[in-house]
């Protein structure tokens, strides 16, 4: 069956740095588009940013633009989110979604990981 294991969450101070991982199984990775939601408390799920089969077209919202960077590698079968300059108001659960559409809207994912808490302090 599909999987997406996300990974690299964690506490991190304001202006600081992570780097998420998602490593996907069961699914034809290379031909998948991949994505990264994130979920704040009390909040609905948003689109962080996606990727497409080859990397070389990326999306990402308004609110990340600039400071957030997705990538892939095929070869591992990971996608991965580098976030810099992050900001208090990026504290929320990273989920990983895999999908056949390149789109920012969340229910045309098909495959979903479960999710890594990034929470960043003041």
């Amino acid at each position: 069956q599909v999987q997406l294991v996300e990974s690299g969450g964690g506490l991190v101070q304001a202006g600081g740095s992570l780097r998420l991982s998602c490593a996907a199984s069961g699914l034809t990775f290379s031909s998948s588009v991949m994505a990264w939601f994130r979920q704040a408390p009390g909040k609905e799920r948003e689109f962080v940013a996606r990727i497409n089969w080859s990397g070389r077209s990326t999306n990402y919202a308004d609110s990340v633009k600039g400071r957030f960077t997705i990538s892939r590698d095929n070869a591992k079968n990971t996608v991965y989110l580098q976030m810099n300059s992050l900001k208090p108001e990026d504290t929320a659960v990273y989920y990983c979604a895999a999908g056949r559409i390149a789109t920012m809207t969340a229910r045309q994912y098909d495959y979903w990981g479960q999710g890594t808490q990034v929470t960043v302090s003041t």
